[in-house]
């Protein structure tokens, strides 16, 4: 099976870097790992060029000028031009535990998409966080996470995945947290996200990745969780991209979705006139 890794990034070429080094530690053998680049500068370009001379599979750069926040847009053209069977997706600031893509691979079924969540770093952790902390794995230990501040509760501890993976399974079988997609951290076969033309391009930040779970459960999928067993960290950074009337439209056309039982959004990667 082809898989591909999508990681969308904007302007934090440092987070990407550490992502990067997350990315080589993987225990899954990828076939193509893709960048959707929301209109990022020449210092993300860099990175990324180094590292896709490192990289023992493909790189793709998927790029578009910067016109504030169309994550969904860069997604969609990156979608749209893979070869890949199965699409794992990321953000540029998240760091992956090395069975992280496994993970996902084995959980992979036909009409369904799996979803994580993440294990959160406040600013002064991010600040501090190496490349050495990522190769040497600190960064998912548990004693680092707590020192740090990242395990406030048992939730965040069990996603660290303290326990062999049946038990983290049995646990996310019965976890009550209902299941809603996380871009961050999810998966699903390219056919299927075509199915439902891929992410609602009106959708700026805040809920474009809810939005598309919506539609591709309405569309009969069932949404599958890897919360304990697909470990992440997220880096904190800045939202200036986040605008109240923004995240009321988003709010909007994420209700008509889910009363209309929307399937196929006439916004995404094939648009209609």
């Amino acid at each position: 099976m082809h898989t591909e890794l999508i990681i969308s990034t904007y302007n934090n070429p440092c987070a990407l870097d550490l992502c990067f080094e997350s990315v080589l530690m993987q225990n899954y053998r990828l076939t193509s790992i893709c960048i959707a680049d929301d209109g990022s500068g020449p210092e993300t370009k860099a990175v990324i060029d180094a590292f896709s001379a490192r990289s023992p599979v493909p790189v793709r750069h998927i790029w578009h000028p910067d016109n504030g926040f169309e994550k969904g847009a860069i997604l969609n053209k990156s979608i749209a031009s893979s070869g890949a069977d199965y699409l794992v997706f990321i953000d540029g600031d998240v760091l992956i535990h090395p069975g992280f893509v496994r993970r996902h691979v084995q959980m992979a079924r036909r009409k369904a998409f799996n979803t994580g969540s993440l294990i959160r770093l406040n600013k002064a952790a991010t600040d501090i966080v190496t490349r050495d902390d990522v190769k040497n794995l600190a960064v998912f230990q548990r004693h680092w996470l707590r020192s740090h501040g990242a395990l406030t509760d048992v939730s965040a501890w069990l996603k660290t995945a303290p326990f062999p993976q049946s038990v983290m399974s049995v646990l996310e079988w019965i976890n009550p947290i209902r299941t809603s997609l996380c871009g961050a951290n999810a998966s699903c076969f390219r056919d299927d996200i075509l199915a439902v033309n891929g992410y609602d391009e009106r959708i700026k930040y805040g809920g474009q990745d809810k939005e598309l779970g919506q539609r591709m459960k309405n569309a009969g999928f069932k949404a599958r969780t890897v919360r304990y067993s697909a470990p992440l960290v997220h880096l904190d950074h800045p939202r200036g991209y986040d605008r109240p009337e923004v995240r009321q439209r988003n709010r909007e056309i994420r209700s008509q979705t889910k009363v209309l039982k929307v399937t196929a959004t006439q916004f995404g990667i094939t648009k209609q006139n």
